[in-house]
């Protein structure tokens, strides 16, 4: 992965799991949308959620992560086509006693940009939007959020 990247660190909550304590494969989801959250503020793409529906997920899942524990997740902008996005992640549970740090889950998903709903159909993305993306000079934000961390390319 070489693209626009952010790291995102939380926990994971009791409304993360299943009745076991283990997180739920829905949780991924919104782990990965909370760091490509922070990606699309730190180069300023306002406005981005609503027009940016999802229109295909894939995720690998190689290990458990129990409620409390750790988790940092690292979502990279791979593809940046005219209509469309292509994201990587990876969710990694933190280090826990005798437990190494391991990686939990792995995929990616695409984004399409759809700014009319009434219309339905893709259109190209902003300019702006892409130009921001595809910078890589940006300097560091001067403040982050705790538990997340921008990376630039």
């Amino acid at each position: 992965m070489s693209g626009p990247y952010a790291i995102h660190r939380t926990r994971v909550e009791w409304i993360d799991t299943d009745a076991a304590g283990i997180y739920h494969n829905t949780t991924v989801v919104r782990f990965a949308e909370a760091a490509e959250a922070e990606l699309m503020r730190a180069y300023d793409i306002p406005g981005y959620f609503p027009v940016a529906p999802r229109v295909r997920y894939e995720v690998e899942f190689e290990a458990s992560i129990r409620f409390g524990e750790e988790v940092e997740t690292r979502v990279e902008l791979v593809r940046l086509g005219r209509t469309s996005m292509t994201f990587g992640f990876e969710v990694w549970r933190g280090a826990s006693g005798d437990e190494p740090r391991r990686r939990a889950a792995r995929g990616s998903y695409v984004t399409v940009h759809v700014p009319d709903k009434e219309k339905g159909g893709s259109a190209p993305w902003p300019p702006a939007w892409r130009e921001a993306l595809r910078s890589s000079d940006r300097a560091e934000p001067d403040a982050t959020p705790a538990r997340t961390k921008i990376i630039r390319s």
